[in-house]
């Protein structure tokens, strides 16, 4: 089947495509690029739940073969499925449903259309499901039980198995004391055995990997087990596992308030060990840490940085397994018992020891005074002080090797890439576009991560959940991981109003939360995609992802990015293209007529044209 999805044909000799109106793709797209980079990532079609703030837009997959893009709706508890066979245009045309009071946290699918999603009981803390439904049909074929809160669901490379992190996240309330959670369910990892056909599994067919084993074991100091002044310290229930993914039979789950990442062997459905994340040392790589200064700004100061990572994704590299986390950060906040404190009150307090040697004024708000610290962290109890300050997430990337050893972090680079672009507003939230409004508390705070192959290279994609915006790292050679391009697809002169939905709209895209990369051969156009849920705006934006190595192999006279922002393509070579197209179709019109041979159909014409013509058009 072409993939080629449309090419404006008029019955005279002029050619003309005028791009169709998406109201989600603004004006003036966001861009920075690296010198000569080798792919290029822009924005061509979206999908609008009509709803703002809402998570109606959260997860995402795509299935190749209906062309179908799956996207998670928190807010109506369904996953809605959307024709992508334009994707430049997706129309929701079907939902499946978690029913009653339940919630749709992800979705997963098999090249076969077997998908799975994880459900959540309307309470958090009893054991969910895994609803299992084909892709292509819309229908649902079955569910089997799963651990307490299934947060995040990933289908392995062979198909075999979906793998389930159920995060077991306490209740949201308190005993009369406020000392300890009236429950606390055990975080876990279901391993769950497919079937080869499009069916679901049976009950059986569900492994549980728990942390028991954990309890009686000496951990690594850094990985966090804390909550309220009664809290049990288990972490049979204390680790939570929020994102999955696998590589080499082996699966990797972030326990993201643990600081923490888990190492799951998939066959034997058990935790093999834990590992520490990354800890970012901010008198080394500096932040922002004010939001108050009036500008953006990147000091260093005595403070390390929790990179507490959300998603994650394993890969392949040079026979090797790795993987790479986006380091959100998140402070534990339910029951009324929150670990977040600021700089300025353990200042004042008298709470820090005088051996840390802080600059002074750093308690001045325009300085550091609001910087989001934990307080499970860093507290000496024979001095009765903290020794160390630990603030939260890494405003970073990392990526691991399969030990857990760190051989890449991005530091700095989110900050300082998106410091001077024009038209973005530094560290803005993902409702307000306020300037600098985020610096105190994880800045532009990476959340969403894919990896992705394009050509001979491997990529990975990660989403700023509060600046919004995509940034392209090439990770082919992980420990020499380098910059693409950032693409933001907001304008920041939109004020955020949630009950005026279509002026908000205006905004763009706020709030990624997932992503989906589709490579080349499995997407309806040309180029490789990548689909995007957007949970503030609620929605669900696909990318064009152009690989210009390629183009370069294919015409000497094309051309790869430069550095700063920009919005435009190669506009000589699209004309070149349409003329050759123009004169092409008004030749064949004249045979044809005479020959009855013209095409019928866009596609049949287009199979027709050189490689190098069809490479050409817009």
């Amino acid at each position: 089947m072409l993939k080629r999805i449309s090419l404006c044909v008029t019955s005279s000799l002029a050619l003309a495509c005028a791009p169709a109106a998406h109201a989600h793709i603004v004006d003036n797209v966001l861009e920075h690029s690296a010198p000569n980079a080798a792919l290029q990532l822009a924005p061509i079609g979206s999908h609008e739940s009509g709803v703002l703030g809402k998570s109606s837009a959260e997860i995402v997959a795509y299935h190749a073969a209906s062309q179908r893009i799956l996207t998670v709706n928190a807010r109506s508890g369904e996953i809605d499925i959307l024709d992508g066979s334009d994707p430049t245009q997706p129309q929701k045309i079907g939902a499946i449903s978690a029913g009653g009071d339940k919630e749709i946290n992800s979705v997963a699918v098999r090249p076969d259309g077997l998908a799975v999603a994880a459900v959540q009981q309307a309470d958090k803390t009893d054991n969910g499901e895994a609803l299992f439904f084909n892709a292509a049909t819309g229908q649902e074929l079955g569910r089997v039980g799963v651990g307490a809160l299934p947060d995040n669901v990933h289908l392995t490379a062979d198909g075999r198995h979906a793998l389930i992190a159920n995060e077991g996240e306490p209740s949201d309330a308190l005993n009369a004391e406020g000392t300890a959670y009236l429950k606390d369910p055990e975080g876990s990892i279901s391993v769950i055995s497919l079937p080869t056909d499009v069916a679901a599994p049976a009950l059986g067919d569900v492994h549980t990997a728990d942390f028991t084993a954990f309890d009686t074991a000496d951990l690594d100091p850094s990985i966090r087990v804390f909550g309220p002044s009664a809290h049990h310290n288990l972490p049979s229930r204390d680790f939570e596992p929020e994102y999955i993914s696998s590589a080499g039979g082996k699966a990797y789950a972030t326990l993201q308030e643990n600081n923490a990442i888990a190492v799951i062997d998939i066959e034997s459905a058990t935790v093999e060990k834990v590992v520490p994340a990354h800890i970012t040392d901010h008198s080394q790589v500096p932040l922002d840490p004010s939001n108050k200064d009036d500008a953006a700004e990147l000091r260093t100061i005595p403070v390390k940085g929790l990179s507490m990572p959300d998603s994650i994704g394993a890969f392949e590299a040079g026979g090797q397994t790795y993987f790479a986390t986006a380091n959100e950060g998140d402070a534990r906040e339910w029951g009324g018992y929150t670990d977040e404190v600021e700089l300025k009150d353990l200042v004042k307090d008298g709470k820090v020891c005088d051996d840390l040697e802080l600059p002074e004024g750093i308690e001045d708000k325009k300085f550091a005074g609001n910087l989001k610290l934990t307080n499970a962290s860093g507290w000496n109890e024979e001095k009765g002080c903290f020794d160390g300050l630990y603030s939260y997430g890494s405003r970073s990337f990392s990526i691991y090797d399969a030990e857990g050893n760190v051989v890449f972090d991005s530091g700095a680079d989110f900050e300082y890439i998106t410091k001077d672009m024009p038209g973005l507003n530094f560290n803005a939230d993902n409702e307000d576009p306020d300037f600098d409004d985020r610096s105190d508390n994880k800045g532009p705070e990476p959340e969403a991560l894919t990896i992705g192959e394009v050509g001979d290279r491997t990529y990975a994609f990660i989403g700023a959940e509060r600046v919004g915006g995509i940034f392209v790292y090439d990770v082919t050679t992980p420990a020499e991981a380098k910059f693409v391009t950032y693409v933001n697809n907001r304008d920041f002169s939109v004020d955020y109003d949630e009950n005026d939905v279509a002026a908000t709209t205006l905004a763009g895209d706020l709030g990624p939360e997932g992503l989906a990369f589709v490579p080349a051969a499995d997407s309806p156009t040309d180029d490789a995609l990548l689909i995007v849920g957007n949970e503030v705006s609620g929605t669900t934006t696909v990318f064009s992802v152009k690989d210009l190595l390629a183009d370069d192999a294919d015409s000497p006279a094309a051309s790869g990015n430069s550095n700063g922002s920009s919005n435009s393509s190669s506009g000589s070579s699209v004309a070149a293209g349409i003329g050759i197209v123009a004169g092409l179709i008004g030749l064949g019109a004249l045979i044809g007529g005479a020959l009855g041979f013209l095409p019928k159909t866009v596609d049949e014409f287009y199979a027709l044209l050189p490689a190098q013509v069809r490479k050409l058009l817009p």
